[in-house]
Parts: C-alpha cells; sequence; structure tokens
C-alpha cells in the first residue's frame, strides 16, 4: 500500500487542507480528517468537489476513535468509552428520543434497500442457470441450482413487503409534518414550538418489525443450507470458466445511479443474509432504546426482540455461517463455550469477550456500535490448547484495591435508587450510568484467577468468579485431553465471524432491569460438613452469590485438613435481587494447586426460606456438603464497608468471640488443634517446647484481623508456634476457661478420695459451666487424650499435658485487698489446677463436645441433591 497527498490552497481561508489517498486493489480511498468547526466543514467539502471535478473516485470514511486504547485508560472496560463515574443519570427528553427514532427508521429504510438490491443481484442469474440445466452443456446442474438459490426468493420477498410497509409509514408521516407546518413557520420556529407540533408519537411500525420477526424462521433453512451453497459455487468457479466469469463480477445498483454500481462475488452475496439475520437483533435493540416506553410501538417491539434474540439463540450453536476449518482426527473447528471474562494479561483488568474452539482459545476486544454501526470484534490473543496449562488461584485484595470498590459500589447505589424514584417512562432512558458503574464493579471485583500457560511461552491470566473459572477450566482440560492439533487460524476471518456466533451474549449485568425479582435482605449460611474425600485434604466451601453488585457477593470458609471436614462457619450476605447460589468445594492436596472438588448451584426459592435455619444437604458431584440457610427480608441498604472487619478474638470473653462467629468452640480453637493433630502428634515435646515469639506474635495478629489468612499462615508455621498460639488465646482470656468461681468447689471435689465420686462431681461442677466454655473444655480435653495416645514417640503424659495447661485454664478468685481469694499459697494453686485437669484427662465418662449451635430448627431437614 502506498501513499500521496494533494494539497489545495485556499487563500480567503488561509491554511492548507490536506487530503490523503491510501492506494489499495479497489481504489484510492479518501480519509476524512475529525473537523470540528463550520469553516474546516466548508474547507472538507470544497475538497471533495476539487476531486469530484478532476474525476477522482473517493470513498468518504470518518475516522473511528480507539476505544481500547488502554495505557490512556488503565482498569477500565473496553465496552466503555467513558467509565468516570457519573453524578447523576443523563437524561433525554421526549422530543429528542422521537428525533433519534425518526433517524434510526431512515436508516433502517436505507439499509433495507440495499440489502434488497443485493438479493436481486443474486437471484438475477438463476433464471439463466436454470435455463442451461436442461441442456446438453449445463452451467449449473438443476439439483446445483436449487441448491445455491434455497430460499432466496423467499427472503427477499419478506423483506420486499416490508420495505414497502415500511417506506409508506415514513412517507405519510413525512407529508403529515410538512402540512401541518408551513415552510414560513418552519424556517423560523422556536425548538418550544417544535416541540408541540411533534408527531412521532403518531407514527408506528411496530407491527410490521413484529410481521418480519415472526417470519424470521426462513433464515433458518437458509443458514442450514449455506454450507452447501458456497461449496457449490466455489467447485463449479474453479472447475467451468463460464461460471467463474459470472461469479466474479455480479454487480449490484445500490442507489439507483451508475456511479453507485457495487461489484460483487457470488459468495460474497451469499454471505449477505446472514449479515443480515444477526443485524436485526441490532436494529430491534436501537429502535427499542429510541422508543419511549409510552410509545404504542414499544410492547411490539420488545416482543420483536425477544423473537429475534430467541431465534438467533437457537441457531448460533449450529450455525455454519462461514468456511469450516478440517483439524487432526478429521474433526471441524466448532466453537464450545464464549462468555465475557476478565483479562488481567497486561497487568490492567479489560473486559473481554473470550472464545473457546475445538483447538484454541480467542480472546477478542468488543468495540460497542455507534451512530448506527453494528458491533466490532477486534483480535486480542489467541493460546492453542495443545500443552496449554491452566491453574487456578486466589489472590487477596489490597486494602487501597478495597476502599475503591466499596466507593464504587456507594455510588452504584445512589444512582440505582435515583432510577428507582424516577417515573417509568424517565427509567428507561436513565439505564446507562448505572450500567456503566456495574460493569466497572465486574472487571475489578474479582478475586480468582485463572493462569493460562502456552508451550511457546506465552501465559494470559483471566480473572472471574470462581465457578465459573472452573467451568472455563473444565471445558478446556476436556479439550486439551483430545490431544488436536491447531491448524493455524486466519484471525481477521475468526474474529469478524465471532459477532455473527453470539448476537445474543451480553455481559452479566443487572442494572437495566426494571424491576429486580429475587431475595432483598439478608442471607446467613452455615457450612456444617462435607464428606466424600477419597484422601484427606486442606478443603473449604466456597459460596457465591448473584444479583446486584452492592454488596460483595463471595465469601470463604477457612481450610481445614481432614478426610470428613467440618467448619460449622457462619457466612453473612447481603443481597438485592439474588436468585441462585453457587456453592464449590475447594482442596488443596499436599504440593499441589488449588481444585475445585466438587460444585453446584441452587435456586433461592423466598417460599422456602425464611428467618427459621433451614438445614440442606447438597450433592457437589463426588462430594456432599452440610448447610443450613437462613433468610430475613428488609429494603436494601446502603453498602457497608465489606468485608466487615472482623472483630480481635484474642483478649476478647470466650462467649463473645463464639457469639460472632456462630459457634460453640471458637475457630481459633479448633484451627490450632486441628493443625496439630494433623502434623504435630509426634513431635516430641509437644506443647511443653515453646515455639518462637515472632512466629506467635504473627499468628495472633492474624487470627485477629483475617481468619482464613490466619489459617493459611498456620498450615506453613512451626508446629511449636502453633501450640504457643493456643497457649497463649487461653491465657489471655480475661475469665478463665473454667470459672474462677468454681475453683472452690473442684478443690473440694478433688479431697474426695472414692475415684467416682470425685469424678462425678468433677463433672458435676463442669456441668454449671457456661456452654461455651464447657464445650470448648471438652474439645481440648478429648484432643489432650488423644495427644498422650502417642506419648511413647511424643513423651507427653497426661500428666506432662495437664502441667503445661492447668494454670491456663483455671485460676482462683481475686478478693479485693487480698492476694488471693482461696487461703492457699501459690504451690498449692498449682497442684489443684494441675490436679483438676489431669482428673478431667482421666474421667472415663466425659462428654462429647459439641462445637456448632444448632442450625436445623425446622421440623423437617430439607436434602437437596443436585
Amino acid at each position: 500500500m502506498s501513499d500521496c497527498s494533494l494539497s489545495v490552497h485556499l487563500v480567503d481561508r488561509k491554511f492548507e487542507l490536506v487530503v490523503l489517498f491510501m492506494l489499495s486493489n479497489k481504489g484510492e480511498v479518501f480519509k476524512r480528517a475529525q473537523f470540528t468547526s463550520v469553516d474546516k466543514m466548508d474547507v472538507f467539502q470544497e475538497a471533495v468537489d476539487y476531486l469530484e471535478a478532476r474525476h477522482v473516485p473517493i470513498v468518504v470514511e470518518a475516522l473511528e476513535e480507539d476505544v481500547f486504547h488502554e495505557e490512556a485508560a488503565p482498569m477500565h472496560s473496553p465496552l466503555l468509552p467513558n467509565m468516570n463515574i457519573p453524578d447523576t443519570p443523563t437524561l433525554c427528553s421526549e422530543k429528542e428520543m422521537l428525533e433519534r427514532r425518526l433517524v434510526v427508521l431512515k436508516g433502517i429504510l436505507e439499509s433495507e434497500e440495499v440489502y434488497l438490491n443485493e438479493l436481486e443481484t443474486l437471484l438475477t442469474p438463476m433464471k439463466a442457470l436454470r435455463a442451461s440445466a436442461g441442456t446438453s452443456q449445463p452451467v449449473l446442474s438443476a439439483q446445483q441450482v436449487e441448491n445455491v438459490f434455497y430460499q432466496v426468493p423467499e427472503l427477499k420477498q419478506l423483506h420486499h413487503d416490508f420495505y414497502c410497509g415500511l417506506k409508506t409509514r415514513l412517507t405519510a408521516h413525512s407529508e403529515l409534518e410538512q402540512e401541518q407546518e408551513p415552510a414560513s413557520d418552519r424556517k423560523y420556529s422556536s425548538d418550544a414550538e417544535r416541540e408541540t407540533k411533534h408527531k412521532g408519537f403518531e407514527l408506528t411500525v411496530g407491527d410490521l418489525f413484529l410481521k418480519l420477526v415472526n417470519q424470521i424462521g426462513v433464515y433458518g433453512g437458509y443458514i442450514e443450507n449455506y454450507v452447501d451453497a458456497v461449496n457449490v459455487v466455489q467447485k463449479c468457479t474453479q472447475a467451468d470458466p463460464r461460471f467463474r466469469t459470472l461469479a466474479e463480477s455480479m454487480m449490484s445498483n445500490n442507489n439507483g445511479s451508475p456511479k453507485s454500481r457495487t461489484k460483487y462475488t457470488f459468495e460474497a452475496l451469499l454471505y449477505k443474509p446472514l449479515d443480515r439475520v444477526t443485524k436485526t437483533t441490532l436494529v430491534l435493540r436501537d429502535l427499542l432504546k429510541t422508543t419511549p416506553e409510552e410509545h404504542r410501538d414499544y410492547t411490539s417491539l420488545q416482543e420483536a426482540l425477544r423473537l429475534s434474540r430467541s431465534f438467533l439463540s437457537g441457531v448460533n450453536e449450529s450455525s455454519q455461517g462461514r468456511r469450516g476449518v478440517t483439524l487432526t482426527h478429521e474433526k471441524s473447528r466448532q466453537l464450545i463455550r464464549d462468555a465475557f471474562v476478565v483479562d488481567e494479561s497486561d497487568g490492567d483488568r479489560c473486559l473481554r469477550h473470550l472464545f473457546l474452539y475445538t483447538d484454541l482459545l480467542l480472546c477478542t476486544r468488543v468495540k460497542p456500535a455507534t451512530r448506527g454501526k453494528q458491533e466490532q470484534y477486534r483480535f486480542g490473543w489467541y493460546l492453542p490448547l495443545v500443552g496449554l496449562k491452566v491453574r487456578c488461584f486466589l489472590r487477596e485484595r489490597t486494602p487501597e484495591a478495597q476502599l475503591r470498590l466499596h466507593t464504587i459500589r456507594k455510588k452504584m447505589y445512589q444512582q440505582h435508587s435515583q432510577l428507582q424514584r424516577q417515573t417509568k417512562g424517565s427509567r428507561a432512558r436513565s439505564w446507562k450510568k448505572p450500567e456503566q458503574i456495574e460493569s466497572l464493579l465486574f472487571t475489578l471485583a474479582p478475586v480468582y484467577r485463572l493462569e493460562l500457560h502456552s508451550p511457546n511461552g506465552k501465559s494470559h491470566t483471566l480473572v472471574s468468579s470462581l465457578y465459573e473459572l472452573e467451568e472455563w477450566r473444565e471445558a478446556i482440560c476436556k479439550l486439551t485431553k483430545e490431544n488436536i492439533e491447531t491448524v493455524p487460524p486466519d484471525l481477521l476471518t475468526l474474529t469478524s465471524a465471532c459477532v455473527k456466533l453470539r448476537m445474543t451474549q451480553h455481559p452479566p449485568l443487572h442494572s437495566t432491569s426494571e424491576t429486580m425479582e429475587g431475595l432483598c435482605g439478608t442471607l446467613a449460611v452455615v457450612v456444617h460438613s462435607a464428606s466424600g474425600l477419597q484422601q484427606p485434604a486442606c478443603v473449604s466451601v466456597c459460596v457465591e452469590m448473584d444479583g446486584l453488585d452492592f454488596y460483595e457477593k463471595q465469601a470463604q470458609t477457612h481450610s481445614v485438613h481432614a478426610l470428613n471436614p467440618q467448619w460449622e462457619q457462619e457466612l453473612y450476605f447481603q443481597v438485592d435481587g439474588a436468585r441462585h447460589m453457587r456453592v464449590m468445594c475447594v482442596g488443596q492436596l499436599e504440593g499441589q494447586d488449588m481444585a475445585v472438588l466438587g460444585r453446584t448451584s441452587i435456586t433461592l426459592d423466598p417460599k422456602s426460606l425464611s428467618h427459621r435455619w433451614r438445614k440442606q444437604s447438597l450433592n457437589l458431584g463426588e462430594v456432599d456438603v452440610i448447610i443450613s440457610l437462613k433468610y430475613t427480608s428488609h429494603p436494601a441498604a446502603p453498602p457497608s464497608p465489606s468485608p466487615q472487619q472482623q472483630q480481635p478474638v484474642f483478649g476478647v470473653p470466650i462467649e463473645k468471640v463464639a457469639q460472632q462467629e456462630g459457634v460453640l468452640v471458637p475457630h481459633v480453637v479448633r484451627c490450632c488443634i486441628e493443625e496439630v493433630e494433623r502434623r504435630g502428634m509426634d513431635e516430641v515435646g509437644i506443647y511443653r517446647i515453646s515455639g518462637t515469639t515472632s512466629d506467635i506474635s504473627t499468628l495472633k495478629t492474624a487470627f485477629d484481623s483475617n481468619l482464613c489468612e490466619a489459617v493459611t499462615r498456620l498450615r506453613g508455621a512451626e508446629v511449636n508456634a502453633v501450640c504457643g498460639v493456643l497457649k497463649l488465646y487461653f491465657r489471655e482470656l480475661p475469665e478463665p476457661l473454667i470459672p474462677a468461681e468454681l475453683f472452690q468447689s473442684l478443690a473440694q471435689a478433688l479431697d474426695l478420695t472414692d475415684i467416682d465420686a470425685r469424678s462425678s462431681s468433677l463433672l458435676s461442677v463442669m456441668e454449671s459451666c457456661p456452654e461455651t466454655n464447657r464445650n470448648t473444655l471438652l474439645f481440648l480435653l478429648h484432643h489432650l487424650r488423644r495427644v498422650s495416645e502417642r506419648q511413647d514417640i511424643n513423651k507427653m503424659t497426661l500428666l506432662n499435658l495437664a502441667t503445661v495447661f492447668g494454670p491456663s485454664l483455671l485460676r482462683p478468685p481475686v478478693a479485693v485487698g487480698e492476694s488471693n481469694g482461696t487461703g492457699m499459697d501459690i504451690s498449692q494453686e498449682v497442684v489443684v489446677q494441675v490436679q483438676v485437669v489431669f482428673c478431667y484427662l482421666q474421667c472415663n465418662a466425659l462428654p462429647e463436645p459439641r462445637i456448632s449451635l444448632p442450625h436445623d430448627t425446622d421440623a423437617e431437614d430439607e436434602t437437596t441433591h443436585l
């Protein structure tokens, strides 16, 4: 391609206009500069006139703004040219909407005229080809003629009827406006006067579009036959010079002027109906946006858009609207799945449309439709599936990112509240700003990442919800196992075909909904336990909600290393419009990456949920998870900083900690004990040998701020430091685990000589402890007994363990003005502390602890298998 320039000197305006020519096989193309003043527009027109006077062919194109310049707008969604958070919704007057509607309708009429001319051009040789089919030297056989022109006459008739009806309506409307507004008034009338005379409401076309869409099924047969028709044209073009001359020089007279004749190939004309059927959805969507809800056409256009989208959704899966590519094993390249995801490959988060084909993964950038133009897809990157490695992991948000998200959520809540207060008609015109904010949240909020590593050294990172990333991972892994080699794709053709394949796919946004059905209020989820694991693993449960993005929509339990893990952990969600809940069991074996062991999605039915706990058993594939749900309905509240700052646990009364966690045994006690039992039972001197002070302090800080982070740190900490954290927790309780007022009763029980009577008396005193204290003590005692069972290895007998824990669990009451209130010296107190714990450890009838509050208060539990 070569460039040349022409300077036009315009004396009266005292500047030069440089006209750029780009030479290609289609002729010279004139690129119009972006003029901003009326004078420059005049200059531009004079330049065009100058070129036409010299018989220079010109195609005028407007330079399009590149909305995908990510370096200039990091962290912004490519679907949104301007992602500044608006202060108020932009309103559009009814007059402006109707004027835009009229412009859209005129554009549709012009487009229909061009399309009809293209169909006419396609049908022009049909009679001659049919006639030659009966001769001794046919160009095409009768069957080939039927294949090539299948359903084309019907398509032409369908659009001819639509075009004539639309043209009649628009012509009548134009004549009515001219009659009601004389020329003298039109020239000088004010905007206010024109507003009162606007007759846009009288123009109705909804029935025409509904009739067109009701007959759109004719395209189904054309689409199914398209591949056969193209094959016939390609083979005959190569085999017969007569047909080749015809197929490569078909002319269409689009505007009735000889200068506007356009040259097509036969194959290009066959593609026009495929292009047209996808544009129908875009046209209806644009027309509906410019039609007020009070207009008589609104309901008809809504139904036409629904039918059009339904038709496309049905044919997209089987549509072969482009040439197939044959891969190894004689398989053709097919679209497996697609969705909007967030691409973080270049450091910035950008919304992308991802397409998974049989042999490759294609990432595209979407340019939204503007000024009557349809959406455009631009190539981003692609990775062959052969040898592709995937890895899923979690990356916590930084405090700065958390603060930014809270600010955006608060702004979105305000925008949505404003939208709900507006009248029905104006609300439909104000959806854009909340949708932009929700798109930004969709881009920034996810914390799970899926890394893609190709053998050629290229890697990309996708960010989305864990459930959706797992769906992508499963689909990719299934295809990579088939070991199909990638045929190098024609990226331009593949990318441009994306919009044809999925016209019904949109980002999962909710802001445009007039009313949000589903749950609105507080949903509490208790994750009890899981079963079905084949081997012990570090397992956690992740729960995700849908609905509006005012609030945090994902929460996860801490991880537990066990074959049958138990959490008894409460997760709270503020929800608005929630209809589905996704539950995933996430595990990690030693030395392996995080993996989703099972997942399911359940429908949230307000009728089956109440303020009472309801227990359910969910089947997640090979894993079963037991949860309880409780729902409280209330109006949506402004979002609070999320996740909420966890309350500290060290130095806080144990009843308060248990209450805020919704359990009977605090998580810090359970997590430390489970970690010791996982890898410290054979450690010599366990609980007696102190851990590093700095490690213990770090773990304490983690438990006071973020339970999940604390458990993660616990996995890599020295086991003696884990023991130190547990002992420190009991030492720092404001009141000892065994209440001080029971000290004297326990001391008296020790004086009993009969062993059974002494045990019975000690257990009776334990029963008088508060419920949280009693169950926590029992949980610890049973653990210490299991430790002592390995005393041959760890050298820790029951007496050794009682000596370590006695002073931490039991302390005498302190009277005002006295050193102690028991009349004992310190040595006697220590003896009582140790002996009480030692006797409890020796007790044969030691009850089993309860670690959680009862959540199954309904008469019957509901079991859900999905």
